[in-house]
């Protein structure tokens, strides 16, 4: 890890990102189903835990085991000894599984390379319209508000995927969880499916760099990037 970003691996991204994800605030990936968001996650996670790091995954959607075999190749049940995977089956154990997972970076104990909340918005999205919209926003918030923190605290990066709708009146993707979210996120790129196994990682607001994008590829064993 260089100064102040854990690099991602992938070549066109890290660049695009000034050298890769920053270590001290919440990056935000959003984009529609089969974008590559979990694979992103996936990537940058197999790599922190192969620098002998801690790796803690709050996963909501279901992570694929043979995906992640196939990553991980050899080294996989070397990874998962550094991997603390949390499955929560609703925004309150969610909300939990994000509390205990950030105390347990903060107290130090084990050497924590990367948080995952993958999606975030998974159960945030469901209770959309329901009579505890309010309560699920408000739940949505203090996870959000408890990432940040630690990630500034303990120079912790925090990778969040996010899920979209898309505008009715000009048809774009947007991400969920309103402007709270998109404020407290300090980095958010959008992912992009284009044909084939290509896809497209859209800067859309980062500190110090320009907007721009970047090219990369899914393969068997990972993501490899795209000569811009």
């Amino acid at each position: 890890m260089d100064s102040g970003h854990l690099p991602t691996g992938i070549g066109s991204v890290d660049a695009l990102l000034g050298g890769g994800v920053e270590t001290d605030c919440v990056t935000e990936l959003y984009g529609e189903g089969g974008s590559g968001k979990t694979l992103f996650c996936l990537e940058v996670a197999l790599r922190v835990a192969r620098a002998g790091r801690w790796v803690f995954y709050i996963d909501t959607e279901g992570v694929s085991v043979d995906r992640l075999r196939a990553m991980a190749g050899a080294e996989l049940e070397g990874i998962l000894k550094r991997f603390l995977l949390s499955t929560p089956k609703d925004l309150e154990a969610q909300r939990q599984a994000v509390a205990t997972a950030c105390a347990l970076a903060r107290e130090g104990k084990r050497p924590v390379g990367l948080l995952v909340v993958d999606s975030g918005t998974f159960y945030y999205r469901l209770s959309l319209a329901a009579p505890d919209e309010d309560e699920a926003r408000q739940a949505l918030s203090r996870s959000v508000a408890d990432l940040v923190a630690t990630a500034y605290q303990i120079g912790v990066p925090v990778l969040f995927t996010n899920q979209v709708w898309r505008s009715v009146r000009d048809g774009t993707l947007e991400p969920l969880g309103g402007s709270f979210l998109n404020h407290a996120a300090k980095t958010i790129v959008r992912l992009d499916r284009l044909p084939g196994d290509r896809r497209r990682a859209v800067l859309r607001k980062h500190r110090s760099r320009p907007d721009g994008s970047a090219d990369f590829r899914i393969t068997s064993t990972g993501l490899v990037g795209v000569p811009g």
